[in-house]
C-alpha cells in the first residue's frame, strides 16, 4: 500500500505539484499525518477563535530542511477534506519562524479551478487575502503560549529551489534506506 509521503511530489515538479490537504480551508482542527501508520491525527484544536484560511498540507516525497514535508497553503474558495489530492501550481512562499525555527510554506493554487487561472505570482493574490494569511500565522498560537512571526514573502524562485532541493532529500533519505535494508 502506498503511503500518502510516498506519492510522487508532481507531475512536472517543481511547476505542477500534489498537494495532500492536511487540513481544510476554514477548520479550527490541526491534523498531522502520521508516517508510520499512513493516517491523519488530530493534533489539537485551536485554542484562538480563528480558522485555517487556506487549505493546508504538504507535498509528498519531499523532506524540507525542518525534517518535515514541504508544507504548502492552496488558495480555495471552498473546504475541501483531509487526505484530498490537489495538483496545484506554486505562486510563492511565506516565510515564517515557529519555536525559533524557519518554518516556510509555500502557496499554490488549485491547477484544475479556473478562479485561479491567471495567479502566477503571489502579486495576483488579493490584497487582503495576503494580510489574512500573515495575520493568521502570526497569532494562531498565541493563546497557546506559542510564539510565531512573519519573516516575510519569497517569490516563485524560491519556492522552486525549495521544492527541488526538498525532492533530492527524500530521495537521498529513500536510497540511503534502502541501501541500509
Amino acid at each position: 500500500m502506498t503511503r500518502y509521503i510516498d506519492i510522487p511530489a508532481g507531475r512536472n515538479v517543481p511547476d505542477v505539484l500534489n498537494a495532500v490537504v492536511e487540513i481544510p480551508r476554514g477548520s479550527r482542527n490541526k491534523y498531522e499525518y502520521d508516517e508510520e501508520h499512513n493516517i491523519f491525527c488530530l493534533d489539537r484544536v485551536l485554542a484562538s477563535p480563528m480558522h485555517y484560511p487556506t487549505a493546508y498540507g504538504f507535498v509528498p516525497s519531499t523532506r524540507f530542511s525542518d525534517g518535515d514535508p514541504v508544507d504548502i497553503m492552496v488558495l480555495i474558495d471552498e473546504p475541501t477534506f483531509t487526505g484530498c489530492l490537489i495538483e496545484v501550481r506554486p505562486i510563492g512562499v511565506m516565510r515564517m519562524i515557529d519555536a525559533g525555527k524557519i518554518d516556510d510554506k509555500i502557496i499554490a493554487v488549485p491547477v484544475a479551478d479556473r478562479h485561479f487561472s491567471h495567479y502566477v505570482t503571489l502579486d495576483n493574490m488579493k490584497p487582503h487575502s495576503r494580510e489574512e494569511i500573515k495575520y493568521f500565522y502570526s497569532h494562531y498560537k498565541n493563546l497557546e503560549g506559542l510564539e510565531t512571526e512573519f519573516a516575510g514573502w519569497a517569490g516563485i524562485d524560491y519556492a522552486s529551489e525549495m521544492i527541488t532541493s526538498s525532492v533530492a532529500t527524500y530521495r537521498a533519505e529513500q536510497n540511503d534506506a534502502q541501501t541500509a535494508a
